[in-house]
């Protein structure tokens, strides 16, 4: 194949896909160019299906390359190891908005890969990453209703910009990433600084308009290349198999679908589907579980959709727009900085605040930079929170999602350093899931970060709306419970205060949905939104006004930069020494802030005092408490500050006349004594008699 190049300028840099050089044993490959950044993606699918799966095999893997960037990996190994959180949560980016237009009976594994081969620092390879999947897989000749576009909406100064740098996003009041067809959206993420609905409403339909040009640009593409469609195999409904099954058991199916109560409708489910399966799963028919399983749970889909739209019901007997049965509570664990218990329906998040010093921030190396991140956000789902039994291994792509969107919808409202000088870590314990155990998550993390003391700006609550379309017709369903959002349509996720949006996230399983149900989603989300804030409000209606005795203090110092090195000491010596005698954490900053914590108030009064005394000038009149250091004929010498000392000379000891100093004073004395004079060598004078009288 010759090298094939198509370009086109988007927002401030031209954006080039090109083919047929790279990568040419992949079954595609496309490079991605946008300014100095570039992206290969390629794709290899298996060329039999998989079997004994009753779903698309498709793996997602994205990598950023450190020689990317102009630089040597850190570490021991010196090269890169398992995917950090934001590589993954850029192959979840891709795969999510790409999943739903594959055709559902596919059996080939498919495995899509983005490396990351330059980057210029400014220009964020994430968009190009899916719209080099996008193209990669239109390309490659597998059934995919595709391409897609791609791109990123910033607004600055009240204007939106396409794709802007990272530097841009930094001054952007939001952060919106929408990826879809020509006239409908099939992913979409968001974050906002508290933006109005209509707002995020509006960047959201900016952002669809700078899609069909990029899809254009894919299509162009495409032409030139002119590679043939495959021929694959399908994994086809078996209509035996489906009249096999009773009209009878049909009915059994749908009624355990429709069970409010997750544990009666698994045990329901659980119960007709080993009937079936003893019917017809014998030796001689051929039949395996995994086919009557996957039968059952369409037979339920269908159930639970015709129920929605025809009866206008849910099946807990819930309005369209109505929310589970809350209950919150804070202060739920003695030892903890801050928790609470968030439980809405049969969803439950235990969150737990802990707050660290400066030390405890978490570097965070990539591409663009080293950064330090003072605010952390994890997500955990223990297999008991839905009555399973599984391994509990590293968090899985699922828990790193779920954390970082919990993260983004509350990270506008956290306070500065300068407000709030502490690391500031949340825990999610999922203890039960049933639907929108993410945006449980939010709310319980505001609960927590309340009682934790942490002066948030904004109480933030989040919720998930579901969607049954069959054609024309569709239901949005406000707080969707597990069985919804499996055999529904869409999770749309939206969090915010009661001023605006904090963030947003939509995954789809059908391809594309038009912006009005978009506007209609958002618009039925905010009661939701208010009526869960008024919940938290009624718990606990401000952050507490005292830390828990249980959390470090910190107290900040301004001194003068130009002392850093003073305190510091050579080879670090001072400050080691003030840190292993008071058992405090200390943080310098090249402002002069001095950064002082520790969980004992005496502690860190003596380290205070001791830094106050390194960086102090000494001042002419000031009485001082002294030690003596040392002993001559002609006087004593004091030291007034640390590393500071002076001389008292016998004559200012007493009023009276001394002979033998050594009868007044000896070396470890405590006194007070007065600076009087600094003379122009520096040298510092003192006095006891003086000290004495003025007092």
């Amino acid at each position: 194949m010759q090298k094939e190049t198509v370009s086109l300028k988007i927002g401030k840099e031209d954006l080039y896909l090109e083919t047929g050089e790279l990568a040419r044993q992949a079954d595609s490959s496309i490079l991605v160019r946008y300014g100095g950044t570039v992206v290969l993606v390629s794709v290899c699918f298996s060329k039999e299906p998989k079997p004994g799966v009753n779903f698309l095999p498709l793996t997602v893997e994205y990598q950023e390359k450190t020689y990317a960037a102009g630089r040597i990996p850190g570490g021991f190994f010196k090269r890169e190891g398992r995917p950090s959180e934001s590589e993954t949560l850029v192959a979840r980016l891709i795969d999510r908005p790409l999943r739903p237009l594959f055709n559902k009976n596919i059996r080939n594994e498919i495995q899509i890969i983005a490396i990351v081969v330059s980057s210029d620092g400014s220009n964020d390879p994430d968009i190009l990453s899916v719209i080099g999947a996008s193209a990669a897989v239109s390309s490659c000749g597998v059934p995919f209703t595709g391409p897609v576009g791609a791109c990123r909406v910033g607004r600055i100064n009240g204007e939106f910009i396409v794709n802007p740098t990272y530097e841009e996003i930094q001054n952007s009041t939001l952060d919106v990433i929408v990826v879809g067809s020509k006239d409908n959206i099939v992913m979409m993420e968001a974050s906002g600084k508290e933006e109005s609905d209509d707002v995020m409403f509006a960047a959201i339909e900016f952002g669809l308009k700078q899609l069909p040009p990029i899809i254009d640009l894919q299509e162009e593409l495409l032409k030139k290349i002119k590679k043939p469609a495959l021929e694959i195999t399908l994994q086809e409904d078996d209509e035996n198999l489906m009249a096999s099954i009773s009209e009878e058991e049909k009915q059994e199916i749908r009624k355990a679908a429709l069970f409010a109560n997750k544990a009666e409708n698994e045990e329901a489910t659980k119960k007709i589907t080993q009937e079936i399966i003893d019917k017809l799963c014998t030796e001689d028919s051929g039949i395996e579980e995994y086919q009557v399983k996957d039968l059952v749970s369409k037979i339920q889909e269908e159930g639970l959709r015709s129920f929605i739209l025809k009866e206008k019901k849910r099946a807990d007997g819930r309005k369209f727009e109505e929310i589970r049965q809350i209950n919150c509570s804070v202060s739920v664990l003695p030892r903890t900085h801050g928790s609470s218990i968030f439980t809405r329906g049969q969803t439950q998040s235990l969150a737990v605040t802990t707050l660290g010093t400066r030390s405890d921030e978490q570097m965070i190396e990539a591409l663009e930079g080293k950064t330090y991140e003072s605010f952390l956000l994890h997500y955990s789902f223990p297999p008991f929170s839905v009555g399973e039994v599984s391994p509990m291994r590293a968090p899985s792509r699922r828990e790193i999602g779920h954390g970082a969107l919990a993260r983004k919808a509350l990270v506008s409202v956290m306070p500065s350093k300068d407000e709030f000088p502490y690391t500031v870590r949340v825990v999610s314990e999922i203890l039960e899931s049933n639907g929108s155990s993410s945006m449980a998550s939010v709310c319980a993390a505001t609960l927590s970060l309340m009682d934790a003391g942490v002066p948030i700006k904004a109480p933030v609550a989040g919720v998930a709306l579901g969607l049954v379309k069959e054609g024309e017709n569709f239901a949005i369903l406000t707080d969707i419970s597990g069985g919804e959002d499996h055999f529904g349509d869409m999770d749309f996720k939206i969090a915010g205060t009661k001023k605006g949006i904090t963030a947003i996230q939509l995954d789809l399983k059908i391809q594309g949905i038009s912006l009005s149900i978009i506007k209609k989603a958002i618009e039925q989300s905010r009661q939701a939104r208010h009526i869960i804030l008024d919940k938290i409000s009624e718990t606990l209606d401000a952050p507490r006004k005292s830390l828990s005795s249980y959390a470090p203090r910190i107290e900040i110092l301004k001194i003068n930069p130009e002392k850093i090195g003073e305190l510091i000491g050579p080879g670090g010596k001072t400050i080691k020494k003030i840190i292993n005698t008071t058992g405090v954490s200390i943080d310098i900053e090249d402002d002069g802030s001095v950064l002082v914590g520790s969980d004992k108030e005496d502690k860190l009064k003596a380290a205070l005092d001791i830094i106050h005394g390194l960086v102090e000038e000494p001042e002419v009149g000031t009485i001082y408490n002294g030690r003596i250091t040392k002993i001559t004929n002609f006087g004593a010498f004091c030291e007034i500050l640390p590393g500071k000392e002076g001389l008292i000379h016998i004559s200012e000891v007493s009023d009276k006349y001394v002979k033998d100093i050594n009868t007044v004073l000896k070396v470890g004395d405590e006194i007070k004594v007065k600076l009087v004079e600094i003379d122009e060598l520096g040298r510092l004078n003192l006095s006891i008699k003086k000290a004495r009288n003025d007092t």
